[in-house]
């Protein structure tokens, strides 16, 4: 199906050059063309312009015409770091925290990860998939195309596997673009608490091999702070994760800054997530770096923990992105035009660099920014027709309310 959508009010971040990533100031510019159209060819995008150059294409078959009078075409959101693969919900450590309790006191009274790995534990493959399935088509309903998802609320080698053998199937049932993340070291299971090394050991001596045979991730995460994994810990679970194949992408600076960032960046980390508390010393150790800093203002917001300072990491020449942290415990939500509103009220992002931090940013942040995350030939259709709104700007200021009127993903209307 050929697929033509004119008279579009304005499409938005369109490159005619396409890059991998912005940075610095650059993430304050943002491409559109007003009063545009644009072609789709079976899976991608083949062309676009201004309605004024428009020249038709009546040598198309099997053409669709949409007018989108008064609406705007943007590329569909990359969610790079989420953990949608999870068991039933959490609502009472979130009433806990109402009534006083800190992330930390509910963990060590066997709540957060521990509590969900628990549930994850009893719950078949089939009725985890379906229940990820759901959430796939939920985020998909607020105009995100891609997606990462981490292991790491298994904490046992059955488990884990289990959860990376979900994500490997929605992979080849959802028309989502999905990577994975292996997260084993998200915690240190019950059983363990007086054995870290053993847990390490059963990481990288048993998990890893069989994730590497069975081809069942594309990155590997660990928790490096506080109370979780140590950065030496860290160190010997990414060299490991590397042996197998494994690029990083690390949690870091979550509570406090321990000297990950630099440990991560070392070891060639594809993103270094989270970041609510940095210091000079780990935007020094990002600066001039291809690791992208990537932050999560949904979690900042559901905990009441500080955002990451985006403001002044973009004028220090950083590039960031935004992800949702979508997960039972911290961030129930993958709603990225929140993420995004989120970024421009709380951490004075400009919608400009918002929306960059959302869509090529977040793409880098997955390895897909050649063929995902902006309006260019050649790409993916992973496209969003909004409702008629005024303005781009629009969408950070409605946070409550979803403009995305129809979603395209590999050039089908979902």
């Amino acid at each position: 199906m050929n697929i033509l959508i004119k008279n579009i009010k304005e499409l938005v971040q369109v490159e005619t050059e396409p890059k991998l990533k912005v940075s610095g100031k650059e993430m304050a510019q943002l491409n559109t063309i007003k009063n545009a159209w644009l072609a789709i060819d079976g899976e991608k995008i083949s062309d676009f312009g201004s309605m004024d150059d428009w020249n038709g294409v009546e040598d198309w078959s099997d053409l669709e015409v949409i007018d989108a009078t008064g609406k705007m075409v943007f590329p569909c959101w990359c969610d790079s770091h989420t953990h949608l693969v999870f068991a039933g919900s959490r609502e009472g450590e979130f009433a806990d925290r109402i009534n006083g309790l800190s992330y930390e006191e509910i963990a060590n009274k066997g709540g957060g990860i521990l509590n969900s790995a628990k549930k994850l534990q009893e719950t078949s493959e089939i009725d985890l998939f379906q229940q990820a399935t759901s959430r796939l088509t939920e985020i998909s309903k607020t105009g995100t195309g891609a997606v990462e998802i981490k292991s790491g609320y298994g904490l046992s080698l059955d488990a884990e596997l289990k959860i990376l053998r979900v994500i490997k199937n929605l992979k080849e049932e959802s028309d989502l673009e999905i990577k994975a993340t292996f997260l084993g070291a998200h915690a240190i299971p019950e059983e363990y608490k007086d054995d870290r090394n053993g847990y390490i050991d059963l990481i990288t001596k048993e998990m890893l091999p069989i994730i590497e045979e069975e081809k069942l991730a594309d990155y590997i995460d660990v928790f490096c702070e506080k109370n979780y994994f140590s950065v030496g810990e860290m160190e010997i679970i990414l060299e490991a994760g590397a042996a197998h194949g494994l690029k990083p992408k690390v949690h870091v600076n979550q509570f406090t800054s321990i000297g990950g960032v630099k440990a991560a960046v070392n070891y060639g980390a594809l993103s270094v997530d989270h970041l609510e508390i940095m210091k000079d010393v780990d935007v020094k150790a990002l600066s001039g770096t291809e690791t992208m800093p990537t932050l999560l203002p949904s979690c900042s917001f559901f905990l009441s923990i500080p955002y990451a300072p985006a403001r002044s990491m973009i004028d220090n020449g950083l590039a960031v992105a935004l992800a949702s942290d979508y997960n039972p415990g911290s961030t129930p939500s993958g709603n990225m035009p929140f993420v995004i509103s989120l970024a421009c009220i709380k951490q004075r992002m400009t919608p400009e660099e918002a929306i960059n931090a959302a869509t090529i940013n977040s793409a880098y942040a997955m390895e897909i920014s050649e063929t995902h995350g902006s309006i260019a030939k050649g790409k993916i259709a992973n496209i969003f027709i909004t409702d008629p709104i005024p303005s781009y700007s629009y969408l950070p200021y409605s946070f409550g309310k979803n403009v995305v009127e129809t979603v395209f993903l590999k050039g089908k209307t979902q």
